[in-house]
């Protein structure tokens, strides 16, 4: 139905998707017919950001970015003008899908018994039907990375786009790497000598453990029908061979550069995850290609001497230092978690706001994000080739006035209802009945 235009695209799929009973959203199905976005702000990151332009895309998959482009018969038009398009938001690190209710333990399956645990698998514990995923996606984040939880060894992290029926469904990528507390690396002491023992003990056990994987790698490989399975040291295999990178949770300078030394010194691939004091770090991170992930810009300083606004231009401190970054919504300022992955955006307006260059606000919460997780292939720009993963705004999706209209991920268009939305629906419809009844 050529020339159908957004608005009347939404209350097809409202009338069809909601109602005020909040009955869970129902997945997007897979896209039938080529659409095409026309007339938009379009901010393809990995480019200039194109006005008054098109985005046509099939079978889930982007292919043609410009102007006045030329689209296929049966095309569905959907009118951009004043909007503005972008790829969707990547959450780079959360419990999106593993927690709901953190007072109700049957609802957070965030962590596994035990401090060493490399075989729990994320996505194996998601739950698709989780009231928080629409929450964030009604923010515009549509791709997260979520994680395990717990002390040490934490387990296999999991790209996963936040629409569809199963988990099966949701996958991005999974696993995409190993979660390892490395604050636990630096463990108390009575001391600085016993603080010391219990450090190198800590070491100790992790390069044994290392070790063992190696040893289980090349029995397997020579006698694979007389060597047991160990599923520990078999989710450790990719991690040892620098094929998938360990995550590091390191907010302190003595926490990142032993992250970063050991990873060099086994062979391991790093990524820091946290990272208040990398740009102390900013010359060892740059010379081992070691990015970052900062754990929210809603943080209070870690230390009592530092200006108020240290979480705040973090982000432009380590743009100005040549270090990698991505911008996470959650971390030591967000003690709600999977809850507050909807705040995103506002985590990379608040760098805006102190000085990171807008289009480095928006990279770190899109492309950036992609690069870091290994999933800049599918998501993360608006690139041919790529998957039709888009939201569209009408303003800046920095700013907290601004709405996300529509949503589609690998083409799908994604119902953006969601249970906060239907609560304001209800109470509103009784302040309006309380108001008509005076």
């Amino acid at each position: 139905m050529s020339g159908l235009r957004l608005t009347t695209v939404a209350c097809v799929v409202f009338a069809m998707l909601s109602n005020i009973e909040a009955h869970d959203q129902v997945p997007g199905a897979p896209q039938t017919r080529p659409v095409v976005v026309r007339n938009a702000t379009v901010h393809v990151v990995d480019g200039a950001d194109i006005r008054n332009g098109d985005v046509l895309f099939e079978a889930g998959k982007i292919t043609s970015v410009g102007k006045d482009v030329e689209v296929p018969k049966q095309t569905v038009e959907i009118d951009g003008s004043g909007k503005h398009l972008y790829p969707g938001l990547i959450e780079s690190m959360t419990d999106l899908g593993l927690r709901e209710i953190s007072a109700v333990e049957e609802t957070d399956d965030r962590t596994e018994y035990g401090s060493v645990n490399p075989n729990a698998r994320a996505w194996v514990a998601v739950n698709p039907d989780s009231e928080l995923i629409p929450v964030a996606r009604a923010g515009g984040v549509l791709t997260v990375m979520t994680a395990p939880r717990g002390r040490y060894i934490r387990g296999q992290t999991a790209v996963i786009n936040l629409d569809g029926w199963t988990v099966s469904e949701m996958k991005l990528k999974a696993p995409a790497g190993m979660y390892i507390d490395w604050g636990a690396m630096q463990p108390r002491g009575n001391g600085a000598a016993d603080q010391r023992q219990k450090r190198e003990q800590k070491f100790t056990e992790l390069d044994e453990l290392l070790d063992s994987v190696r040893r289980y790698k090349t029995a397997r490989e020579t006698a694979p029908d007389t060597t047991p399975t160990d599923i520990r040291l078999e989710s450790l295999i990719p991690v040892v061979g620098g094929e998938l990178p360990v995550f590091a949770d390191a907010d302190r300078q003595l926490e990142i550069e032993s992250a970063v030394a050991y990873g060099q010194a086994q062979g391991l691939s790093m990524v820091i995850y946290g990272g208040y004091d990398a740009e102390q770090c900013a010359d060892l991170l740059k010379k081992y290609d070691v990015p970052v992930i900062i754990a929210s810009t809603y943080r209070l300083p870690l230390r009592r001497d530092e200006a108020y606004d240290t979480a705040y231009t973090l982000p432009e401190r380590l743009r100005a230092a040549g270090v990698k970054f991505a911008i996470c919504g959650e971390g030591a300022g967000s003690p709600g978690g999977a809850a507050n992955a909807r705040n995103l955006p506002y985590h990379a307006g608040v760098a805006v706001a102190y000085g990171l260059p807008h289009s480095d606000g928006v990279r770190a919460i899109t492309l950036s994000a992609a690069e870091i997780l290994g999933v800049a292939d599918r998501v993360g720009s608006i690139s041919i080739g790529k998957d039709a993963t888009l939201i569209l705004a009408d303003g800046d999706i920095l700013e907290t006035e601004t709405n996300v209209e529509a949503a589609f991920i690998q083409g799908r268009a994604v119902d953006l209802g969601s249970r906060h939305k239907m609560l304001y629906e209800k109470y509103k419809l009784k302040y309006l009945r309380s108001q008509s009844s005076r």
